[in-house]
């Protein structure tokens, strides 16, 4: 019999966050930091719509961009937080979670060979859905000195004729890094002259701790040539209710309406309705998470400060990386030796590309009380390596 696989599917590796915790749902007494998603509860007056909705009989398909009155609120946010006016009707299109937006807005606008900048250490998804959409992806590695920042030079370096789009991947994970408004105008500046798009992943914009969040959008020059991706799951504790959107020119969101219409058909419609309260009633419970994080990240960053532990300052998402570079050992070799040692798991740094050899991603979207615990034992691990 032949091979039937397709060899671009099967070249591609698999995501490297879910090995370690395959072991971890196995393992007795086994403290996991390393998927990112919030242990906060979905607010009550967020499910209480979803329920409401059930219990209404709404379980009919929407239309294939989403809820009209979803879609306004999404509009009435982007708005009210970054002063960003699009036109719900055809620029915004409700999707399944942010990284099918990712997914069809690079197959709406990449033709074979062109070329996709990815700054690294970014969010696994990129790369494959690149590779996906029949682009080359070109990778430039940030640097922690940099403080993860994609700097103007490295940016003009990679791009060539080939270039269509560089993806934007600020609030990061798993860096923690973000992009305030002078660096992005630097980086706005190259895209406007060399006249290539941009695909800013914005899905933890709600969750910064030095300034509020800026958006490449916002920029003069910038709405045009911008594919904005964001979503429910981080800032509402929704990542089950799987729904983000994209808002992007309505050339460019038409087509990818056009393969979301074949490939989807609509967003669930129950999450939709209770999405709508989200943006809503939802700013206070944002707000909540949010200083919660913040103590938790703070927290982390003086425990590593006393045991020696190099490590950044992050100022946006629920991610902190450590370097491990002084115990000469590879990440993984480290991840796997601490989650066999002492039942911590984290996610090595290589996951989320070459670059990232040397440092860990730890969530801290878990309880302060799990953080505390994991420290003993991170602390203790680190102590016997020093001995």
């Amino acid at each position: 019999m032949r091979n039937f696989l397709s060899e671009k599917v099967t070249s591609l590796k698999p995501s490297g966050i879910r090995k370690f915790f395959d072991i971890v749902s196995e393992m007795k007494d086994a403290i996991s930091l390393g998927v990112g998603e919030p242990d906060f509860d979905t607010p009550w007056h967020i499910r209480d719509e979803g329920i409401y909705s059930l219990e209404r009989g709404r379980t009919f398909y929407t239309s294939n961009a989403g809820l009209k009155d979803l879609r306004k609120e999404i509009a009435n946010y982007i708005e009210r937080t970054q002063k960003i006016s699009y036109n719900p009707d055809t620029e915004i299109l409700v999707t399944v979670g942010g990284s099918e937006a990712i997914d069809i807005g690079l197959r709406a606008v990449i033709n074979p060979n062109d070329e996709v900048i990815i700054p690294q250490p970014s969010y696994v998804s990129y790369e494959p859905c690149a590779i996906l959409a029949n682009a080359k992806p070109v990778i430039i590695n940030l640097k922690a000195e940099n403080e993860f920042r994609l700097k103007p030079e490295e940016l003009l370096n990679a791009i060539t004729p080939k270039t269509k789009v560089l993806i934007l991947p600020y609030p990061n994970n798993p860096t923690g890094a973000i992009m305030e408004k002078e660096y992005l105008e630097a980086i706005a500046k190259i895209i406007i002259e060399k006249d290539i798009l941009v695909m800013s992943d914005e899905i933890y914009s709600a969750l910064t701790y030095k300034n509020s969040h800026v958006s490449i959008a916002s920029i003069k020059g910038m709405k045009e040539r911008t594919i904005l991706i964001n979503g429910f799951s981080k800032a509402y504790a929704m990542t089950g209710w799987r729904l983000g959107y994209a808002c992007a020119p309505k050339e460019i969101l038409s087509q990818m309406t056009k393969i979301h219409q074949f490939a989807i058909m609509c967003a669930p419609t129950t999450s939709q309705y209770a999405a709508i309260s989200a943006l809503k009633n939802g700013d206070a419970d944002v707000e909540t998470m949010r200083r919660a994080y913040n103590q938790r990240r703070r927290f982390l960053m003086n425990a590593f400060k006393e045991m020696g532990l190099e490590c950044f300052e992050p100022y946006g998402a629920f991610y902190v990386f450590p370097c491990i570079k002084e115990f000469g050992m590879t990440s993984e070799e480290f991840a796997t030796k601490l989650l066999m040692e002492e039942k911590v798991a984290v996610v090595p740094g290589t996951a989320f590309g070459d670059c990232g050899e040397g440092y860990l991603r730890i969530s801290y979207a878990y309880s302060l009380e799990n953080l505390k615990l994991a420290i003993e034992r991170i602390n203790r691990f680190i102590q016997k390596l020093r001995s």
